[in-house]
């Protein structure tokens, strides 16, 4: 395996696990260990054949395009409206709860170490500390990621080994299959196969080689897969549904993931599995952070048609990236769990509903695919990814249906003026 190829596997996982894994066992508990496993499975497939279907676009366009410039030359100004929006919402959502949820832990560990400070304080820090690494550039991220993500995946091995030998069956079989339907299970599960918006970076980073890409981002999704199976099967097993420390109170708690290593220290009095579960939850956060972050100071970059060249181009870039987050946090310290379900709603629309749809209008309606990689996907496998969404969306609550008809009503009047403008032509 090359190092470039490495590299992009790491990228896409490290954009993968993150808060959304840590938030799995408590947003799932309720429909257990079996029904967790079950959801997991059916999103990682939808989630990755729609990675393919994005991957497959943004190679319709040049280098450097990203889902504002994809939507546009697809759906019209009615898909890239939507697609400026909804993006905006999803990542400043994540980034949200990654620095609600960094500075929690970050707070935890200095207060268990002896070392007070607000928690405010304890977010800006985090903040700083990792966005300065992307605003040196992909390249730096890239190489920061590595070592994070070894760090990562060892501390997760050796905590799953620690802890393996104190899972219950009994609590491996609490919850009720029905409640896969829950908007919290959805959406969170949903969040945690978010990788479609480090695909345009990862693009610029790997050129025109097309397969070794394709390699990157199966590879990438497949890790988290078992990654959360284990993890889920660790925690489900350990700490109970109910009771005090329970996973039900934790979902809605105002620290959960600070609430999650204490619950495992309460449970288990093993001082080594406590020091390597901060380890391991701060380090989820700091991963995704740095991912998550580059794809939005890109998108912002496209979209502004600002370069992240220079110090006014990049303190603009950054500072439109970090600035809205860092208010909401510090507004609302809370918005861990609640940042995590409005991702989930904006990963149906943006990552599920727009690139079966975006494939469909350059397959059948601009003729871009007439040359290069092509997905196997027939109009009727993605006009079933399309109902899919949509469901998921119509499931997921109020916002989620009023999204779904902003969507439709934007789309519907983009296209008609498109229409009436090429009739006035």
């Amino acid at each position: 395996m090359n190092s470039k190829l490495l590299g992009g596997i790491l990228l896409v996982v490290g954009t993968t696990i993150g808060a959304g894994m840590l938030a799995l066992p408590v947003a799932t508990a309720q429909l257990g260990f079996w029904g967790s496993t079950v959801l997991l499975f059916a999103c990682w497939g939808v989630m990755t054949a729609c990675a393919f279907l994005f991957l497959e676009v943004n190679l319709w366009l040049p280098p450097n395009s990203n889902l504002v410039s994809m939507a546009g030359a697809t759906l019209g100004k009615g898909g890239q409206a939507v697609a400026w929006v909804v993006y905006l919402v999803l990542l400043y959502s994540i980034i949200c709860a990654y620095i609600a949820g960094g500075g929690d832990l970050f707070h935890y560990i200095l207060a268990t170490s002896g070392i007070q400070i607000p928690l405010s304080l304890a977010s800006l820090l985090f903040t700083v500390l990792f966005g300065a690494v992307v605003y040196m550039g992909i390249r730096s991220v890239d190489y920061v990621n590595r070592g994070l993500m070894f760090g990562k995946l060892g501390a997760l091995l050796l905590l799953i080994c620690l802890v393996l030998p104190f899972v219950s069956s009994v609590n491996l079989s609490s919850g009720e299959f029905k409640n896969i339907v829950a908007p919290s299970s959805l959406t969170v599960t949903a969040v945690s196969f978010g990788c479609l918006m480090i695909i345009p970076s990862l693009r610029t980073y790997f050129g025109e080689d097309v397969k070794t890409l394709r390699k990157a981002i199966l590879i990438g999704t497949l890790i988290p897969l078992i990654c959360y199976i284990t993890w889920d099967m660790v925690i489900m097993g350990v700490i109970p549904l109910d009771g005090t420390p329970g996973l039900r109170a934790m979902l809605h708690s105002n620290s959960t993931n600070s609430d999650l290593v204490s619950a495992l220290t309460t449970i288990l009095q093993k001082d080594n599995v406590t020091v390597i579960a901060k380890f391991f939850t701060s380090i989820c956060m700091a991963t995704s952070f740095l991912s998550v972050s580059l794809s939005l100071s890109d998108f912002l970059s496209d979209g502004f048609k600002v370069k992240k060249q220079g110090i006014v181009g990049n303190a603009i870039v950054m500072g439109a990236t970090f600035g809205p987050p860092i208010a909401l946090v510090l507004f609302y310290p809370n918005a861990f769990m609640l940042g995590l379900e409005f991702a989930g709603i904006s990963v149906f629309i943006l990552m599920i509903l727009l690139p079966p749809l975006m494939t469909w209008a350059g397959r059948y309606q601009k003729d871009f695919a007439r040359a290069g990689y092509r997905v196997p996907a027939n109009k009727a496998l993605l006009a079933l990814l399309v109902i899919f969404a949509a469901i998921m969306l119509l499931i997921s609550g109020k916002w989620g249906i009023a999204a779904l008809l902003l969507i439709i009503a934007t789309l519907t009047v983009g296209y008609i003026t498109e229409k009436t403008t090429q009739k006035a032509v």
